[in-house]
């Protein structure tokens, strides 16, 4: 199991739309997150930054495969088209990245 951290900014006129469309997050959407072996996802809001901050657990063995194939869900897509204007990538994120990842520096259980 993998712990995985990111990060991502917020569009200050989208936030209401934003904790609207995740307060019901589309039955399939989440159905493919649990396909591809993520479990205990949570996104959390700092404001008045509006920086989003999202922690996941990643059960499976190929990580690059089940995001591929969660990028290849027409449902999913129809979700990130909802979702992404409201989002806004930091600059400082690696090429190919919308949320940027993070380094974990410290866990306890």
């Amino acid at each position: 199991m993998e712990r995985k951290g990111m990060v991502i900014g917020l569009r200050p006129e989208k936030i209401a739309e934003y904790k609207r469309l995740h307060a019901a997050v589309w039955p399939d959407v989440l159905a493919m997150i649990s396909a591809c072996n993520i479990r205990n996802y949570s996104i959390f809001l700092k404001e008045p930054e509006n920086v989003l901050f999202s922690f996941f657990e990643y059960h499976g063995s190929d990580f690059a495969a089940d995001m591929a194939k969660m990028a290849a869900d027409p449902t999913t897509q129809e979700w990130w088209a909802v979702c992404m204007p409201c989002q806004q990538p930091l600059d400082t994120r690696k090429d190919g990245e919308w949320w940027a990842e993070m380094e974990e520096v410290f866990f306890h259980a």
